[in-house]
């Protein structure tokens, strides 16, 4: 996500402090969220696709998706 959007997340969660955001800007804060959470989630899944298990003999396996 572009450092911008996540600006903007952050300021959008400041001004909801102090007052009561508009539907539009709601909207939009939703969106940002949820964009955000979908990049959080394709990296942690890169990540664990990277894992290896390794056993006494030295042989490796792939974690496997529950």
């Amino acid at each position: 996500m572009e450092a911008h959007k996540v600006e903007r997340i952050n300021e959008l969660a400041r001004e909801s402090k102090v007052r009561k955001l508009t539907p539009d800007e709601l909207a939009e804060q939703k969106a940002l969220r949820e964009e955000y959470i979908a990049g959080y989630r394709r990296n942690l899944e890169g990540q664990l696709g990277n894992i290896r298990l390794v056993d006494e003999n030295g042989e490796q396996t792939e974690l496997k998706k529950k």
